[in-house]
């Protein structure tokens, strides 16, 4: 199976598949259907082809994968937050709203508001 192609994929069959997961992965398939092996070895495929994953998006999720081990939840990193200064600019429903992104939240129509949710219901 090593000449292996996604475009061979539709046909093959649950054990076929779990043979090219193994050969894949170099490991046994996990007990899932045959539609996500299929989306799991096509990923495997293309990513030998055009290259996988950036290493910061590897790095990235192996941090979440473990904060989910320790913590239970996967709370989004605070290290992509809107920098103080930005003004945040939307339209909605014919009307512009501006919000200035604060050291300590958020500023909209002179009230200050720590998240942009808050803004989102007032």
């Amino acid at each position: 199976m090593s000449g292996l192609s996604a475009a061979d994929l539709p046909a093959m069959s649950p054990a076929e598949l779990r043979a090219a997961w193994r050969e894949q992965y170099r490991k046994p398939a996990p007990d899932i259907g045959p539609d996500l092996l299929r989306r799991g070895i096509a990923w495997r495929i293309q990513a030998r082809v055009h290259g996988g994953l950036p290493r910061s998006t590897t790095r990235a999720i192996e941090k979440a994968q473990r904060r989910l081990e320790r913590t239970g939840s996967v709370s989004s990193p605070r290290d992509l937050a809107i920098k103080p200064g930005t003004r945040l600019v939307r339209e909605w429903q014919s009307k512009t709203y501006h919000v200035l992104v604060l050291d300590d939240g958020f500023e909209h129509d002179g009230r200050h508001y720590t998240s942009l949710s808050q803004i989102a219901r007032a």
